[in-house]
């Protein structure tokens, strides 16, 4: 199933235009002389997707004849399938949806996840949630993992005191994985003083875990982390998401030609709730807001 997801997640099923969240969204135009895709986000805060294509192969040669200047629009032989190839996703309506991770590819830009509704069991095609490609859907993954979990690129809180080379006397046993927001600026870590340290993964060996940190006296961590330690997650990372966590979305489906599945949800927000570790009944909620460390 996983191999077959994944290369589902591989073949281009649409082509999705976005530009810079700037100045007022104008109406698709598939004939004007220069495209102008809507703002990722609406001055309200609604996300905008613009078009999807059923046929990336109809778009594409449509394109092609236009770059060309053998299509102006007056052929309608041209036009008119190229009309029904459009469907215009903000013109869908919302609607929540719950399930079960099947899969997770990508990022938070143009990330997909592949899940079975709860209704539906573990059978059958999965819907497949697309993420925004201009990065603005809200993804909050929440929950609590085993420290194996860490990787170069994490962004990590803890509380521990470090000596002048950055180092700690005692394995670290808990701390939290963030996702900082991006006016969030790091205090320094100073030398011999306890206090919440966030810093970026650099690298991972075995028990022993580098940190950088922008700011300060000491800019490298060097921590061992203990066998048995937890991270609490707040984070809107996708290669946190794993199968069978949970699922919870809002999103716009589209479940006829070129849709992925059983049916492909444009996500505005998603929350992956982490499967309990073993010997937890529930997974706790994180005691932190993503993106406030």
């Amino acid at each position: 199933m996983l191999r077959r997801l994944s290369s589902l997640f591989l073949v281009p099923c649409c082509l999705l235009t976005v530009a810079p969240a700037r100045g007022q969204l104008t109406p698709y135009d598939p004939y004007a002389d220069s495209q102008e895709a809507p703002a990722p986000i609406a001055a309200d805060g609604t996300i905008r997707w613009g078009v999807f294509y059923k046929s990336a192969a109809i778009q594409s040669a449509y394109q092609r004849l236009w770059n060309l200047g053998a299509c102006r629009g007056t052929n309608r032989a041209i036009t008119e399938p190229v009309n029904r190839n459009k469907v215009i996703i903000d013109r869908l309506p919302e609607s929540d949806f719950e399930g079960k991770v099947v899969a997770a590819t990508g990022a938070l830009a143009g990330g997909l996840i592949a899940f079975h509704e709860q209704a539906a069991g573990q059978t059958g095609e999965p819907l497949v949630v697309q993420l925004h490609p201009a990065g603005v859907t809200r993804l909050r993954v929440t929950g609590r993992v085993p420290a194996a979990v860490l990787r170069p690129g994490l962004m990590v809180r803890l509380v521990a005191e470090v000596d002048e080379r950055g180092r700690t006397a005692d394995p670290i046993t808990a701390f939290d994985i963030v996702t900082p927001g991006a006016d969030f600026k790091p205090d320094p870590v100073r030398p011999g003083v306890r206090g919440a340290i966030v810093a970026e993964v650099k690298r991972v060996h075995r028990d022993v875990v580098t940190l950088a940190v922008p700011v300060g006296p000491v800019r490298r961590l060097t921590l061992k982390v203990a066998p048995d330690a937890v991270a609490t997650v707040d984070a809107s990372r996708l290669d946190l998401v794993s199968a069978g966590d949970s699922i919870s979305i809002t999103g716009r489906l589209w479940g006829g030609e070129g849709a992925m599945g059983a049916g492909t949800i444009f996500a505005s927000d998603v929350t992956i709730t982490k499967l309990p570790l073993p010997g937890e009944v529930a997974v706790p909620a994180a005691g932190a807001v993503a993106g406030r460390p």
